[in-house]
């Protein structure tokens, strides 16, 4: 832990001396809305309809955590008018209101090297956060209690806490989100939301018992709680699942959290549309978790492709052509119009909000260059050799670039895609007619 928070207070220092002192407040209101919502339909380069009945507190959300990597490795992000600016500020100018940010606990080798997939310690997220938080926009904070990626193809266990039972690592996790979140906040980072793990429903922390990982929710949930008495503001709870094409083993996860009395505020579910089904699956799943249990359901995580290419030379999760929906082409428009979809169906079934899974993530160097060493500086690919030992595997077998580049809202040089706009369309759409 004590390496986080030197890494941590290292990149606070830098940015403090980046921007003469004037660190954005997540408490005493320095930070500065820059989005004026619109008024009305606009007039744009794509068709988005309008969403009826969206909640004015509806969480338009962007998951931003290749960011830091990605600019490290060289990208520049654009803003509408083509000039260079903070990706930042092009959010919140899009109509994003939060910003969703990874942590892993250790993603370095013994060296100090690199996992990869933006080797998101707390340090990265302190100094992402803050960037979100001086644009005006909420951050929830995506603990995977990892060193690497966790998912529901791994979830592996932190170094530190090998050889634990489930019983230390309660006490590991627990000291270890307080620590984070309090590092957070005391950064200035505006923290609204926390996921005690990410997509937990075959393991966390390398726990695979259902009845451990309740255990392991109980001490997140207890150190969120502790810190928001503490520090007397509002921080909600998330606790994140996948797979709502079986709607069964969801819903009986949300039934052992409730039996087991597990303190939290949202039920966060990923949405991709070209693995998860019809949106009509997705809305069902919502609708009945919100009858039965009474918490706020979010979209924590859905994407569409705009392009059948591949900007890295690293095959693309989506390739946009025979595996996507009828309808919705590997288009901006197509991308703008699924995006557009998910939120209707989402916001219809009652969700707290979307979030857009790291729409920033685009290719480093040139298309048609070696930029593996860029991928293994900087973190930049969604792995490194470097996290072969820590997961053989997955990231032993195939390291590499980025396989979302052709889902990014923005291109491949780094400017903006009217698609991101979306957002800011939602409420009164926008046409080239308008």
């Amino acid at each position: 832990m004590k390496r986080q928070i030197n890494r941590l207070f290292a990149a606070f220092t830098a940015l403090l001396l980046l921007t003469g002192g004037a660190a954005a407040s997540c408490s005493g209101g320095e930070s500065m809305t820059y989005y004026t919502p619109p008024t009305g339909p606009e007039k744009a380069a794509i068709t988005v309809e309008p969403v009826s009945g969206l909640p004015e507190d509806f969480i338009c959300g962007m998951d931003a955590s290749s960011v830091l990597s990605e600019e490290r490795s060289g990208v520049r992000y654009y803003g509408f008018d083509g000039q260079e600016q903070d990706v930042f500020l092009t959010f919140a100018l899009a109509g994003i209101n939060m910003i969703r940010l990874r942590v892993w606990n250790d993603p370095y080798d013994e060296q100090g090297r690199g996992y990869g997939g933006g080797n998101n310690d707390l340090a990265a997220a302190a100094e992402l956060g803050l960037r979100a938080t001086k644009y005006g926009m909420g951050v929830c904070i995506d603990f995977h209690y990892s060193d690497f990626w966790a998912d529901p193809k791994r979830q592996h266990a932190p170094k530190a806490w090998a050889g634990m039972d489930v019983g230390e690592k309660c006490v590991a996790l627990e000291a270890f989100t307080r620590e984070s979140l309090e590092s957070l906040l005391d950064a200035g980072v505006d923290v609204r939301m926390v996921q005690i793990g990410n997509e937990i429903n075959y393991g966390l922390a390398g726990e695979s018992y259902q009845g451990n990982i309740l255990r392991l929710l109980e001490a997140g949930s207890r150190a969120v709680r502790a810190v928001s008495a503490e520090r007397e503001r509002e921080i909600r709870i998330a606790v994140h699942y996948t797979n709502v094409k079986d709607p069964v083993e969801v819903r009986s996860r949300a039934a052992a959290l409730e039996r087991a009395g597990i303190d939290y505020d949202i039920l966060a579910l990923s949405y991709y549309p070209f693995w998860d089904g019809p949106a009509e699956n997705m809305q069902q799943l919502v609708s009945a978790l919100r009858e039965r249990y009474g918490r706020e359901v979010v979209i924590a995580e859905t994407s569409y492709c705009y392009t059948d290419e591949d900007g890295d030379g690293f095959a693309n999760s989506v390739s946009g052509r025979g595996d996507i929906p009828e309808g919705y082409p590997a288009t901006v428009q197509g991308q703008a119009s699924m995006l557009r979809d998910v939120i209707a169906a989402a916001s219809a079934a009652g969700t707290a909000g979307v979030f857009y899974w790291e729409g920033a993530w685009i290719p480093v160097g040139g298309r048609e260059a070696d930029n593996s060493s860029l991928w293994e500086e900087y973190g930049s690919g969604w792995a490194s050799s470097y996290a072969g030992s820590y997961d053989p595997e997955d990231a032993g077998l195939y390291y590499g670039g980025c396989s979302w580049d052709n889902q990014a809202l923005f291109d491949f040089s780094g400017h903006p895609l009217e698609s991101l706009k979306t957002f800011r369309y939602l409420r009164f759409g926008a046409s080239p007619d308008a």
